[in-house]
């Protein structure tokens, strides 16, 4: 679609070549000539002074030709309103009836203009017209136009903004950059008046591109450009751009394009030794070599991007490599370093209909640290012209999966290509960059910029979730704790803490206008305890993460405290025995497990079991049960489980702490007079509060006098071998 990029920006161009038809006056002649040998920014004027000279006296076939020739020097020359109001005098004078592409070129004007219901009638106008190999592109722009309306009202997390301190009303385009420490260095290729050499460009019109470099520092303003190279030996008189350099940064690799005339010389990339510190902008170049990676001199390569100093992927318009052919346009390809020669490969690959279409792919680059190649694409559904796209590396091979457009704001309905990502030290300062993940540049043709190219920079604001926190006492989640007190830290240091409210949870912390709003961060891990006064804070805290997250959830955290004396889940035992009930009724083992993971989680604390029986027989058969059952929890828990039993201490309490239960929202003890009322009346409800009774209860052992738990081994219990003894029978 947009000639003028892969010209302007070190691809060679396409050539329309008309008819030739009886001796025409020689200002016709010179207008298709300049036209046809691709000087597109002289051929606009002289083939529009050829239109209006040609006047009435001209075939209407001619006179539409002229005018598409006028239309198609505007489009590649990025001059979209003018190009399409040539299409439509085009249009105007049947030209379609000999080339039907007036109609859909007319259409690629309105879109990149935001005409999108124009664009859409002229498409239309095309399909009767078009070829079956067409189709599917119209396809493709039809769409692309019905779903953009919508996109640039979009919220995003992407703020961009053209970089006026840098940008040229000349062509400032294919940044490419990297951290240096404290902030970023970009290098990018321009066509400003301060180029080499005193030529331009007879497509553009602008002087022959390049290369220049700047310094952001770490507030994120630029400081002043430079040329990267004054001495010609990167920078000459030719069109040079798109660079990349190697891991160690002691090569670059860059595109050129000879300018030499009448010769059909395709570009190449060459690639330069460095010295010095590029990243505080003072190097010098020695020793350019070309790198060989085609088989005539009219193919152009460009566009450099390695990957890992292993492979080298470029664009190029060859047709086929190997054997293998082109899938149409410009193709992206790649070759891979030969350590043992010290050399690339001089046979390219194509990197596959997973990257490359039937239009054009451009301008790769490589994000290390994610596995990410972007390159730039318009046979790839899209929004308009070249739109941005990403491939996610497979594994170490040269695999890729996952092609993604990018969308707004990244993407416009004019051409967008030349990304790169600059990775940032996350920094506890008020900078600008102190909580942003990533930051980057790509180059945009918007409407905006009345589509010249220009350098865009894009802040990725992180993503924001809200956190809420319920505390409850372990075991039971229905037991909320009001009154916790909840610490939030992250892994930078940040830090707050909240209370918990009748309901066990803390406030949502999410951003709200106040600026001492609490939320949590993209980009980060956090570290959430909640503590209260006789209760025991786990020995793990609760963590949450939102690294490598790409949206949602927002987060709900639940904690449970270990209250000091601990009912356990139901651990129950037929009656008058000290065996384990496991069955459909009480799963008996879970409750031992859940004492079980408790000491484990929280290898510090030592418990005291009690166990408790109801109040039927004597008292002195009563305290030899529990006694037993105590031993019988003891024994699982040291013999089955694996906890040092002098951690624990089993005691049997007997009848002598009846239960406690709310009755109406009062307490209520489980003795023998409130019992004994249900024993003729209700004898369910009899044996289910005999059953209450017969319990076994946790507490925490504390330092005297406090809530401090003791910490083992410096506390330890003495080991006694009755534990492990069971009376039997029992005394009555």
């Amino acid at each position: 679609m947009n000639k003028l990029i892969v010209t302007a920006i070190l691809l060679l161009f396409s050539i329309h070549i008309f008819s030739q038809q009886k001796p025409q006056p020689k200002y016709i002649l010179e207008a298709k000539k300049s036209f046809e040998s691709g000087r597109y920014f002289e051929a606009a004027t002289k083939t529009e002074k050829a239109y209006i000279k040609m006047g009435a006296k001209a075939s209407i076939k001619d006179r539409g030709e002229m005018a598409f020739m006028v239309a198609e020097c505007y489009r590649l020359t990025e001059k979209f309103l003018k190009a399409s109001d040539w299409y439509s005098k085009s249009i105007e004078l049947k030209y379609f009836q000999y080339n039907a592409m007036v109609y859909f070129y007319k259409g690629e004007m309105q879109r990149m203009s935001k005409d999108f219901e124009g664009a859409i009638k002229s498409y239309e106008q095309y399909r009767p017209l078009a070829s079956k190999s067409m189709l599917n592109q119209l396809d493709q722009v039809i769409l692309a136009c019905k779903e953009f309306g919508d996109f640039d009202q979009f919220e995003s997390r992407y703020e961009i903004q053209r970089q006026d301190k840098i940008n040229t009303k000349q062509f400032d385009m294919a940044p490419h950059g990297s951290t240096n420490g404290k902030g970023a260095v970009l290098y990018f290729s321009s066509s400003r008046e301060e180029s080499t050499g005193e030529e331009r460009d007879p497509i553009t019109g602008e002087k022959y591109t390049d290369v220049y470099m700047v310094k952001y520092d770490e507030k994120g303003d630029p400081t002043a450009v430079k040329t990267i190279d004054s001495k010609g030996i990167v920078n000459t008189s030719q069109n040079e751009g798109a660079v990349c350099f190697d891991s160690k940064k002691k090569s670059i690799y860059f595109t050129r394009c000879p300018n030499t005339r009448k010769k059909n010389l395709g570009c190449d990339i060459w690639m330069a030794t460095i010295s010095g510190k590029p990243d505080d902008l003072e190097v010098e170049f020695e020793d350019p070599i070309k790198i060989s990676l085609k088989s005539d001199d009219s193919i152009s390569v460009g566009h450099p991007c390695l990957i890992n100093d292993e492979f080298l992927v470029f664009a190029s318009d060859m047709s086929e490599s190997n054997g293998v052919k082109s899938y149409g346009g410009r193709d992206l390809w790649y070759v891979q370093y030969n350590k043992k020669e010290k050399r690339w490969d001089s046979i390219p690959k194509n990197m596959g209909p997973l990257v490359n279409s039937f239009g054009n792919e451009l301008f790769p680059s490589y994000n290390e640290k994610s596995g990410v190649l972007y390159f730039a694409s318009d046979g790839h559904k899209g929004i308009g012209g070249l739109d941005i796209f990403k491939v996610v590396r497979s594994g170490k091979d040269f695999n890729w999966t996952n092609r993604r457009n990018l969308n707004y704001p990244f993407n416009s309905e004019a051409n967008d290509y030349g990304i790169t990502i600059v990775e940032y030290i996350n920094s506890k300062n008020d900078s600008v960059y102190a909580y942003k993940e990533k930051y980057g540049f790509f180059t945009s043709e918007r409407k905006s910029t009345e589509f010249t190219p220009d350098i865009w920079k894009f802040d990725i604001n992180p993503l924001l979730y809200s956190l809420q926190v319920k505390v409850y006492e372990i075991g039971d989640k229905s037991k909320s704790i009001e009154g916790a007190k909840v610490e939030i830290e992250a892994n930078d240091g940040e830090r707050w803490d909240g209370l918990s409210s009748s309901n066990g949870k803390t406030e949502k912390w999410e951003l709200k206008k106040d600026k001492k709003s609490r939320y949590i961060i993209g980009g980060k891990e956090y570290f959430i305890k909640a503590s209260k006064a006789w209760y025991i804070t786990p020995a793990n805290k609760a963590k949450i993460t939102t690294i490598d997250e790409s949206e949602g959830p927002n987060f709900y955290v639940e904690i449970p405290l270990i209250p000091i004396e601990i009912r356990t889940p139901e651990i129950r035992y037929p009656l008058d025995q000290w065996t384990f009930i496991d069955d459909a009724t009480c799963r008996s083992y879970d409750s031992l497990q859940f004492l079980v993971n408790l000491l484990k989680q929280n290898p510090t604390l030592c418990i005291e079991l009690s166990s408790h029986t109801d109040a039927r027989d004597t008292e002195t058969h009563n305290n030899a049960l529990s006694q037993n059952r105590a031993n019988a929890v003891y024994t699982y828990l040291v013999d089955k489980a694996g906890i040092a039993p002098d951690r624990i201490k089993p005691i049997g309490k007997g009848e002598s702490e009846p239960a406690l239960i709310m009755v109406n929202g009062k307490q209520q003890k489980l003795d023998e007079n409130y019992i004994n009322q249900f024993k003729d009346s209700n004898k369910k409800e009899f044996e289910r509060l005999h059953q209450i009774n017969r319990r076994t209860t946790v507490r925490v052992i504390t330092e005297v006098g406090s809530d401090i738990p003791v910490e083992y081994p410096k506390y330890k219990f003495n080991i006694d071998p009755n534990y492990r003894k069971f009376t039997n029978p029992l005394p009555r």
